[in-house]
């Protein structure tokens, strides 16, 4: 019995490695801001200071691909971006550059996360069988139009952080619900998307994504699975935060775990570190990407939003009472910082700015003690005050 069990521990673990043999290690990056930011008036850069068009500057610094988010309807609040419109603007770039693609179907209007997966507003009336459909035909559009430019994604996400479900209520894991049933509203809709996906693009890897890389996650895919949930990857987001090397050392040993128990490619889709310390970014992506690379079934990291610098927002954060994002991965001078090296081929290695030129960011508690800039307090950014989120 040991020696069986033995080999289809083996068999399995050839099988991912098979499986990841016939596909590159992907360096990525979500650049969704992008377009948006360049409305705004931003502009990037090389490490030389030459302006330098984003997708071409990914490419450059050793990037393979890049990820962009799909939103159902923006125009409603949000303005006019990761529509549909948008997102194949962005793809054309990418495209030129180079670089491979992954669509994030969010099958939201605005960002869908564990907290928030908001029904798009145009589906609000819709039974499940019309939002089955409505899903279908969303994910069969997009992937159409990008499809008759001879662009096609090789990793499709259907969900951004599903681990509460999607398009709530229909769609929310039901946890007053035993077995099948807390289940069945999401899986039915993840499946739609599922099938619509391989309808268009056939070789294309659909992924179910969840947050909280560092943490146990065999059985939300187990209970997936067993209910007739159906990916060919697993998607994990990873954002360390104080005992960061704990858990990238967790993570990478959960992406190795997931692979092998469920034979499929496992991918960290989202990752990222605050952007107060240069320095300390460059160490933290540093010591992950050595770590998850050493993980047997990883199929590649993407870095969320790195392009964002100078404390850059939507102009929406406003109507909503958000602050910037803190974890962008560029320079106040628009270059890409040290944290970007590590997501670099051997040739293609950031150059960190000297200290003398980089920003310097302190947080400070309301009490005035040292902290992270994601806490409540005042951010000092050469020697002007904030308030941080």
């Amino acid at each position: 019995m040991k020696k069986i069990v033995l080999s289809l521990l083996l068999l399995t673990a050839g099988a991912v490695q098979h499986a990841m043999a016939q596909s590159d290690f992907a360096r990525g990056a979500d650049v969704s801001w992008c377009t948006e930011m360049e409305a705004d008036g931003k502009h990037f850069y090389n490490a030389q200071g030459t302006e330098t068009e984003l997708m071409t500057l990914m490419r450059q610094i050793g990037m393979t691909a890049v990820r962009l988010r799909v939103w159902v309807n923006p125009e409603t609040n949000y303005g006019a971006w990761s529509d549909k419109a948008d997102v194949l603007a962005k793809a054309r770039r990418a495209k030129a550059a180079g670089l491979d693609l992954m669509i994030d179907f969010h099958y939201s209007d605005f960002f869908a996360d564990p907290g928030n997966q908001t029904k798009p507003a145009e589906w609000a009336s819709y039974t499940m069988e019309q939002l089955k459909q409505a899903v279908a035909d969303h994910t069969t559009d997009v992937l159409s139009a990008l499809k008759e430019e001879e662009i096609e994604p090789r990793w499709v996400q259907v969900g951004n952080e599903t681990r509460s479900g999607m398009i709530w209520n229909s769609g929310k894991i039901d946890w007053n619900k035993n077995g099948k049933a807390a289940w069945e509203g999401y899986i039915a809709l993840s499946n739609a998307g599922y099938d619509a996906v391989k309808s268009v693009l056939p070789q294309a890897q659909v992924i179910v994504h969840i947050d909280k890389g560092p943490d146990d996650n065999a059985w939300f895919f187990q209970a997936f699975k067993q209910y007739g949930g159906k990916f060919d990857m697993i998607g994990l987001s990873h954002y360390p935060e104080g005992s960061w090397e704990n858990e990238n050392s967790k993570t990478a040993a959960n992406v190795q775990t997931l692979a092998t128990q469920f034979n499929v490619p496992v991918m960290v889709v989202e990752t990222g570190y605050y952007c107060s310390s240069e320095t300390l970014a460059a160490q933290v992506m540093s010591d992950f990407m050595t770590k998850v690379k050493g993980a047997n079934g990883c199929a590649g990291v993407f870095y969320w939003e790195p392009e964002l610098y100078g404390w850059w927002k939507p102009s929406y954060y406003n109507t909503v009472g958000w602050n910037a994002y803190n974890k962008g991965a560029f320079t106040s001078q628009g270059r890409p910082a040290a944290a970007l090296d590590a997501f670099a081929g051997e040739d293609t290695k950031v150059q960190a700015q000297s200290a003398d030129k980089a920003e310097e960011q302190v947080c400070y508690d309301l009490n005035g003690r040292r902290t992270l800039p994601s806490a409540h307090g005042i951010l000092v950014a050469n020697g002007k005050k904030r308030a941080t989120k």
